[in-house]
């Protein structure tokens, strides 16, 4: 599989209640791909997936699939912390259809690489599907290192890294040492080193509320090679990924750029909770003057 363009990681919008708000849901998809992304990840961590049930997990995995309807890719992510739990999620992303799997290192265990490779392997034989690994050792603890990369490597189904840990050193790495691992920007105030390093894809999670602005510099970027203009993009993109990668309140922002849209998106599930009424504002500001400034850009 080529990953090539925008995929969002669709958000899950939850009633005041927290049950899963499944009309919604349906309609954020609608509206994506109205929109001209590539495609859509469901059970990523823009879809708080740690914070649902299997059951769940599963039951969104065949929503997003009847909505989508084969006009998208369908990718499905597959973390947990116990591999059996990933194994289901995996085998049940195949039975309804998923285009291909996103695959984590599993939470808290901390394994070592070698652990850590033997269980994305598990998950690649349970479902033989094209897999976009997704490095974020921020939140998982353990990253996804050479030797990791080394074992995975020798299976075909490893076609891809969202690399989202931030060093810029991997992204040489990556660049340079592992062709058959198609680079794909996970660190969105990186977004435009991905593209000058060779990647092909952004799994953006801003893209939920401002996918216009993350097609822009994808296409300036990575189809028209104009880095001017996607440097004047980007520098208008920096102040919200700065809100987004190093405010603290990831989910909470993408989730009220959502309401700020008139898009369905409801509460963060516990244990988090929504902004504040200054940090709302402040995102409000960050986004009106992006758009602004982007369309100028775009416009000529």
């Amino acid at each position: 599989m080529d990953f090539e363009g925008i995929y969002t990681p669709v958000i899950t919008p939850f009633n005041d209640d927290f049950s899963i708000d499944r009309e919604g849901f349906a309609t954020v998809i609608e509206h994506l791909i109205e929109t001209g992304v590539h495609g859509i990840v469901t059970s990523g961590t823009t879809g708080e997936y740690y914070a649902q049930t299997i059951a769940e997990r599963i039951e969104l995995t065949q929503l997003a699939k009847d909505v989508i309807a084969g006009r998208l890719p369908l990718i499905v992510g597959t973390g947990a912390i116990r591999t059996e739990d990933s194994v289901v999620l995996a085998e049940a992303a195949r039975a309804a259809g998923a285009d291909a799997l996103m695959v984590n290192s599993p939470p808290y265990a901390l394994p070592t690489e070698t652990e850590n490779a033997e269980h994305a392997l598990a998950i690649d034989r349970a479902a033989d599907l094209p897999i976009i690994l997704y490095n974020y050792p921020g939140r998982t603890g353990v990253g996804m290192g050479e030797t990791y990369l080394q074992i995975v490597s020798q299976s075909k189904n490893f076609c891809a890294i969202k690399e989202s840990s931030g060093d810029i050193n991997r992204l040489h790495l990556l660049a340079n040492n592992y062709p058959t691992i198609a680079l794909s920007c996970g660190m969105d105030d990186q977004a435009l080193e991905f593209f000058a390093w060779g990647a092909r894809s952004w799994v953006a999670a801003g893209a939920n509320f401002a996918p216009q602005a993350h097609l822009a510099l994808y296409r300036a970027c990575a189809v028209e090679g104009d880095y001017d203009r996607g440097r004047a993009i980007m520098a208008a993109m920096l102040p919200l990924m700065a809100i987004l990668e190093q405010g603290g309140q990831f989910g909470q922002c993408i989730k009220h750029g959502m309401t700020l849209r008139g898009l369905p998106a409801g509460p963060p599930r516990k244990p988090l909770s929504s902004l504040s009424a200054a940090d709302q504002a402040a995102l409000a500001g960050v986004i009106a003057t992006m758009d602004k400034t982007i369309q100028s850009i775009v416009s000529g």
